[in-house]
């Protein structure tokens, strides 16, 4: 399995007292939006803390807040007001520019509906977000690409174009691809929610595996039986935590 570190020197912003410690927090976070109507209030004071290894699950119903929850912490929404700090780094802080450098190594993210590029193929899907980055060695990246592959099951499909896998195949080059830059934290929005149950529960399996190796893995989910399995489910309603149980988990 691939090594990561998830300590921080002398002269982070963690060691030196500015940063929360906890690998996520958000502290104070609304988040509005401008509507004919006037603002719209979707997150309304979210205070929350995750730690390294846990895997959380985020739920509730259709326009609670659960998604815009989900863009804080990966930076691809920003808050109205309050705090966010992922991996000892403010993202209420940063530009554009800044925040989409820094996702490429800091953050792995899994969408409902795959995002492969259909004229690449399953290896150069995997390996696309190492040339971006930067963060591993070129003559590494193609080796790295097929080990990931296997770790889901699929090195024997690393040259095939997407369209002629499975959905949940697709599903598990998705997450593969979403390892790539070994980040520490992993999000997932509704990963298993195009999928058949066998395949959903092989993906689940997974996301505890890599919460066991010490990644952090947040996901949104509708499906309460799954939610129940995770370490910690995060229930929010109407912009606001409701509560925030410790499970038991798997």
């Amino acid at each position: 399995m691939f090594s990561f570190s998830l300590t921080t020197n002398g002269n982070s912003p963690a060691a030196r007292g500015d940063a929360p410690r906890s690998i996520i927090a958000l502290q104070g976070v609304t988040k509005s939006y401008k509507t004919a109507a006037g603002d719209y209030l979707v997150l309304k004071g979210i205070d929350l803390a995750l730690e390294a290894g846990e895997f959380v699950s985020i739920v509730g119903k259709s326009g609670s807040g659960k998604t815009t929850l989900l863009n804080m912490i990966s930076g691809i929404d920003r808050p109205t007001s309050g705090e966010v700090w992922v991996n000892n780094t403010a993202l209420h802080k940063m530009s554009e520019g800044q925040m989409a450098h820094w996702r490429g190594s800091n953050l792995g993210i899994v969408f409902q509906f795959f995002q492969l590029l259909p004229t690449l193929s399953v290896l150069e899907n995997i390996m696309l977000p190492m040339d971006f980055c930067g963060k591993i060695p070129f003559r590494e990246r193609k080796q790295r690409a097929l080990s990931l592959l296997d770790l889901v099951g699929l090195a024997d499909q690393a040259y095939k174009l997407p369209l002629a896998l499975s959905g949940g195949q697709q599903q598990r080059v998705a997450i593969s691809r979403a390892l790539a830059n070994d980040p520490p934290v992993l999000i997932a929005d509704e990963p298993t929610g195009n999928l058949d149950s066998k395949t959903a529960e092989s993906v689940f399996e997974l996301f505890h595996e890599l919460a066991a190796q010490g990644k952090s893995v947040v996901i949104v989910t509708h499906d309460s039986s799954l939610a129940s399995r995770t370490h910690r489910a995060i229930l929010i309603a109407d912009g606001e935590i409701v509560d925030a149980a410790a499970l038991a988990g798997d």
